[in-house]
Formats: structure tokens, C-alpha cells, sequence
């Protein structure tokens, strides 16, 4: 008889290794005179190698990784997104002086698409480029094996280049000019405000003026330092300790509260003194960074004084140092009174969602339905007709401007009911549902899925632009489905 030797075949670290199975480990069988073994799975050590085999090299094998890439969730992603419109609308060009970018304009675009898809550090994303064929034609860059990037910095770099150019509106007009062919229903809308939050520590009174103490002691330090005179005395190492043991108690009683908040107050009030002398004593240029920082713990140490004083909050209250233009927005939820970050008013058409207005402090979205309406008639070009909204947007001012555009809304009725009562309740139902659930269903999917849950950026600007492409790389992926699919029927017809 014939007897068939199997061999598996693994895949390690850009090759193929091919090890001959013993026949132990196979199955026997009988077909039309012949033995066969049938191949059983089995883990196999790297040290029992006995034959290395490279089955494919990507030079030769470019155009099948680049066909089974479009198949996958980044490849749809990448045949729906404008890139090379994208990036001048970014004002992004490929530099002809000076040292030689890794990134393409439209691979800085994918770059940042690619955080949001991951969800991981800028470290973990630049070591998962290193070795996926597939993100690497995401980013328009093929790294050899042997020379891996190790500078992970350069994405957050690439995301302040970005920031400072971005414009929120004609990047969606590019956006939307690409999808409409697979949008429909673009007489609908839906509109909802959501707060994405910023990654920072719960503020308390008490945390807030010893990180104003912290700093304020760190400046004069290093003053002294550089200006080589004493360092002034205060009662900083004391409250080292006391800070200490107030920040170890499991139970914060309101004494102890009052106690560590007016001693603080003291000391602030002491180290801004101290500060302030140093300043007028000593001839020294200051950067703008430190007057923008002092400037910000002389506003905190007024607040919290006239705070501590009457015990009542005070308007455009600072809850970060590190990040000042960060407000309170109450929000009254169960879970989560208040959250801080930012309060974005969104349109959604056909499922696709977009920034209507971006603010980091509290503003109430009833007043934005008018212009919500005219930035979806021009991203689609399109009349509205049908609106879908929560019951804070249904005020007396929106009700006239709706009724005298011919816009139906799910509105609750005031007043008589019409002759197409019935009618209209169930229209107002069925958009009711459908802004209920897909509205509200998206805004989840966003931060769970598209690293919107805290935003982790540490400026303004960069964290505007981390929103931005965390809701329009969902985006990208659903129109990139329609996209796929349209193709895949066309191709069966």
C-alpha cells in the first residue's frame, strides 16, 4: 500500500514552518486500496522545528494581502473615508525641507482613525503597526521587520499638528459630499446632546488648593534655585504630612473637611505671597505657559475663598488646574450627576452622526434645534421634513419655526387635537422609537467601542479633535459596510 506522511504547516513570525506529523498521531483509513492519515491539531514547540520553509514574501504576494485587507473592517473603513480631501482640508503637505516624515498627510488621518478604532495607547498602537500588514496599508507605510518604529511620541505629535489646523464644519462637508450616494432618507433627522468626559480626577475643594499648593511651591523652589537665593519659609513640609493622613481617611467628616480647607487656604494665600515677592524682587522673563498658570491659581484660591466663605458655588468655577477650561455640566442622570468634559449637540441621518456644536460648558441644547436643522439642509442640500427630538427641544420658539416649515416632529400636542389626530400620533410614535434607539443606541456603541468613554488628551484642541474622529471613524465603518455590500450585489447580479 501507499502511505501518506501529513505535514502541518505553522505560521511564526512572518514565515510559514512546515513539521512532518508522526504517524502515531494520525488517524488511519482506508479509500479505494490507498492508506491516508487525516491531519490531527496539535500544539507544537518551537524548538522541535525541523524544517523552515518561507511560503510568500509581500513584494510577490502584494496585490492578494491588499484584496483579503479590503474585506476587513479597517479595509471598509478605508474605502469610505476621503483621505486626500481630508488632509487639505487638515492643511497637511509633505515637507521638502528638513528630515523626512514617516506618515503621509492621509496616513496622519489614518493614524488617528486607527486610535479610535483600537482604543489603545499611543505605545500598544504604534507596536501593533509594527507587526499587522493590515494597519500598515491603513497608514499608507510598509515597515521593514528589521527596522520597527520605536518612537511612540509621534502620535500624539501628529494629533497637535492636527488639532491646530482642524475645522470641525468643512471636514463634515467633505465627509458628507462622500457618503450621500449611500445615505438615504435625507429628509429625516435626528437630533440629541451627550457629554463626552475628560479623564481627570474627581475634583473636591481640597484636592483642587493642594494642587495649587503643590505648584506654587515647585516655582518658588526651582526661583530660588535659578536666582540662587533662601528659599523663604512656610509650613509646606508640615502639610505634606497633615494632606497625607486627611487623604488616607476612609470617612471625610465635615470638621475635618473645614479644618484641611481653611489651613490650605492659608497656605495658598502664603505661597502666592511669597511668589509674587520673588517676582518683584528679581528681574527674570517669564514665559507665557507660567504668567497663563499663575494666573489660573490666583482665580482658584478667589473661588474657593469665596466658596469656603458662603458655601455656595460660584459661576465658571475651575475643577482642574492642569485642565482650565473644564466646567461642571449637571446633568441630573441617576448614576452620574454631574460630568466633566464635553457637551456635544449632534444630527444623526440615515444612522450617520455629526457635530452640530461643541462646548465645554453646560449650554441647553433646546436653543440649538434651529440651527441643528440648517446644518443638516447644508451637509445634505436637502429640505428637512421630519424631526425627531427630545422633549427639552419642544419650546414655544421651535414649535412655530417647525410648524411654519412643514416639519413633522414627535412633539407631544398642546392645544385641540386636528382632524389627523390618530395620524399623527403614530408617526409621532414611530419616530419617537427610532430616535429612542438609534439615536441613543449610537452615542453607547461610540464610547465603548470608538474610545470616547474619557478622552485622554490633554489639550482642548487635541481633545476636540479625538471627538471628532472617535464619531466619524464609526461613521466610516457603517458607510464602508453599505459600500461593500453595494459592490458585493453588484458583482452577483
Amino acid at each position: 500500500g501507499i502511505f501518506i506522511i501529513p505535514q502541518s504547516i505553522v505560521f511564526h513570525k512572518n514565515r510559514y514552518y512546515i513539521r512532518r506529523n508522526k504517524p502515531r498521531n494520525c488517524s488511519k483509513g482506508v479509500k479505494n486500496g490507498v492508506f491516508f492519515y487525516s491531519v490531527m491539531p496539535k500544539i507544537v514547540r518551537l524548538s522541535e522545528f525541523q524544517y523552515e520553509i518561507p511560503i510568500f514574501i509581500i513584494n510577490k504576494d502584494f496585490d492578494c494581502f491588499y484584496d483579503q485587507f479590503l474585506k476587513t473592517d479597517l479595509g471598509k473603513i478605508y474605502l469610505s473615508t476621503p483621505f486626500s480631501e481630508l488632509s487639505q482640508s487638515f492643511k497637511l503637505k509633505d515637507s521638502k525641507k528638513g528630515t523626512h516624515c514617516y506618515f503621509s498627510p492621509k496616513g496622519k488621518i489614518a493614524l488617528m482613525m486607527l486610535k479610535n478604532y483600537y482604543g489603545c495607547s499611543d505605545k500598544k498602537l504604534i507596536e501593533l503597526l509594527n507587526g499587522n500588514i493590515f494597519m500598515q496599508f491603513f497608514c499608507d507605510i510598509l515597515i521593514p521587520i528589521n527596522q520597527p518604529l520605536t518612537n511612540f511620541k509621534i502620535v500624539s505629535q501628529i494629533r497637535m499638528e492636527l488639532s491646530k489646523s482642524m475645522n470641525i464644519r468643512k471636514s463634515q462637508e467633505i465627509l458628507t459630499k462622500t457618503w450621500i450616494p449611500y445615505m438615504k432618507d435625507l429628509d429625516k433627522i435626528f437630533t440629541d446632546a451627550t457629554c463626552y468626559e475628560s479623564e481627570v480626577r474627581f475634583p473636591t475643594n481640597q484636592k483642587l488648593l493642594w494642587e495649587c499648593v503643590q505648584w506654587n511651591y515647585k516655582q518658588i523652589e526651582s526661583l530660588c534655585r535659578i536666582l540662587k537665593i533662601k528659599l523663604p519659609r512656610t509650613k509646606y513640609l508640615d502639610w505634606c504630612r497633615r494632606y497625607n493622613e486627611y487623604s488616607k481617611k476612609r470617612k471625610k467628616q465635615s470638621k475635618y473637611r473645614t479644618k484641611v480647607t481653611r489651613g490650605l487656604l492659608k497656605l495658598l494665600y502664603k505661597l502666592n505671597g511669597e511668589l509674587s515677592k520673588i517676582e518683584n524682587q528679581n528681574s527674570f522673563e517669564a514665559t507665557a505657559k507660567y504668567k497663563q498658570q499663575r494666573a489660573i491659581v490666583a482665580k482658584v484660591y478667589q473661588q474657593q475663598a469665596q466658596i469656603f466663605k458662603t458655601g455656595k458655588s460660584v459661576p465658571d468655577r475651575i475643577v482642574s488646574i492642569s485642565k482650565s477650561y473644564i466646567r461642571p455640566i449637571v446633568r441630573g442622570k441617576e448614576v452620574k450627576q454631574v460630568e466633566f468634559g464635553a457637551k456635544v449637540n449632534k444630527i444623526q441621518i440615515d444612522g450617520i452622526n455629526f457635530i452640530e456644536h461643541i462646548q465645554y460648558r453646560a449650554f441647553n441644547e433646546g436653543t440649538r434645534l434651529q440651527s441643528s436643522i440648517f446644518c443638516a439642509q447644508n451637509l445634505t442640500k436637502t429640505k428637512v421634513k421630519m424631526l425627531g427630538a427630545d422633549a427639552i427641544y419642544a419650546t414655544n420658539k421651535n414649535r412655530t419655526f417647525t410648524t411654519s416649515n412643514n416639519i413633522q416632529t414627535d412633539f407631544v400636542r398642546k392645544g385641540k387635537a386636528g382632524k389627523n389626530e390618530e395620524q399623527r400620533k403614530i408617526l409621532a410614535k414611530e419616530i419617537k422609537k427610532e430616535r429612542a434607539t438609534r439615536l441613543e443606541g449610537s452615542f453607547g456603541k461610540e464610547k465603548e467601542h470608538y474610545n470616547l468613554r474619557k478622552i485622554k488628551a490633554k489639550t482642548q484642541k487635541s481633545e476636540i479633535l479625538w471627538i471628532f474622529f472617535g464619531i466619524h471613524t464609526a461613521n466610516a465603518l457603517e458607510i464602508g459596510k453599505r459600500i461593500y455590500n453595494s459592490q458585493f450585489k453588484s458583482l452577483v447580479a
